[in-house]
């Protein structure tokens, strides 16, 4: 694994983030599991039971004394926009070894980027190409809303499909990169694309002959600085109330803001029809797809505090 740029966090972070960390600096995306927790929930409309509406409840009184909100979303927050999650049964890659006799991960790793791009490439070419006719959903929308009602909301997301961007949030950490944002593997030249309909594989950077790939998160290379810093700074400020939709908050940096705002004494909230490893931390648990849930939650609260 790369290390790290040579910068020193310790000169930039301070107080709560710093065990944060020293845990996600040797943290990569090879180390663990992909997000597989929602890939089995059905996209069929679900009625509020009597518990989940008592839970609702909850959370729009949550909602009422906060300022400050923290969501952290996964591939399930997708699943209502008709996008597969990478792994489970409707995943794209549901079996052990690609077409190419090799492990999906191998496929899409820093090492067969450099040694084979086409080869790498083909397969981001798949992904993209899945989320090319999806839309954001509720879920999205309902975030766009707060970010726009209340004082401080930023989302960290794990997915590459930019659809939080897209439906119009502002304060997004997509930690692992976004599929339409493309950088040059020798020089600097950056360039964000609609879809890949009019590329070639693997692509040539415009500027130099070196070849294009996308500004995400491969497995085997570490996390961004920059975006590891929001992150960091973000956290150190704090949040009155934090979500977990839609992951299994397999990676540590993931399920960190909610560990933290247990320990610290912060309310936390996670939709998600599957177990997490966050599940028995969260004060509020909603079995439910993200975007039902959702709205539901923003429902009651604009009904609520209307103004």
């Amino acid at each position: 694994m790369r290390a790290l740029p040579e910068d020193n966090p310790e000169t930039v972070l301070e107080g709560e983030v710093m065990p944060l960390l020293e845990k996600i600096v040797s943290d990569t995306v090879l180390d663990s599991p992909e997000d597989e927790g929602a890939s089995h929930a059905s996209r069929e409309p679900l009625a509020l039971t009597a518990e989940d509406q008592e839970a609702v409840g909850r959370v729009v009184n949550l909602l009422a004394a906060s300022h400050s909100i923290l969501f952290v979303t996964g591939a399930g927050i997708s699943v209502d926009s008709g996008l597969p999650t990478f792994r489970g049964a409707d995943g794209l890659y549901s079996v052990d070894t690609t077409e190419d006799c090799m492990p999906v991960e191998r496929a899409l790793s820093c090492d067969i980027l450099c040694d084979h791009p086409e080869l790498t490439w083909k397969y981001l070419a798949r992904m993209e190409q899945a989320c090319r006719c999806v839309r954001q959903n509720r879920a999205h929308e309902v975030i766009v809303e707060m970010e726009q009602h209340f004082e401080r909301v930023w989302t960290l997301t794990q997915n590459v499909d930019g659809l939080h961007r897209r439906a119009g949030a502002r304060n997004v950490i997509d930690i692992h990169g976004d599929l339409h944002q493309l950088r040059c593997m020798r020089c600097l030249h950056r360039q964000t694309v609609e879809d890949y309909s009019a590329l070639t594989f693997p692509p040539h950077c415009p500027r130099c002959p070196g070849l294009l790939r996308p500004d995400v998160v491969l497995f085997g290379e570490p996390l961004a600085l920059e975006r590891l810093m929001i992150l960091f700074t973000e956290l150190d400020d704090g949040f009155d109330l934090v979500f977990s939709i839609g992951t299994t908050s397999a990676f540590s940096y993931i399920a960190e803001p909610v560990r933290m705002a247990a320990q610290f004494g912060r309310p936390t909230v996670e939709i998600n029809p599957g177990v997490s490893e966050v599940s028995d931390l969260v004060d509020i648990k909603l079995n439910l797809r993200a975007a039902p849930a959702l709205d539901a939650i923003w429902q009651a609260y604009r009904q609520r505090f209307p103004s």
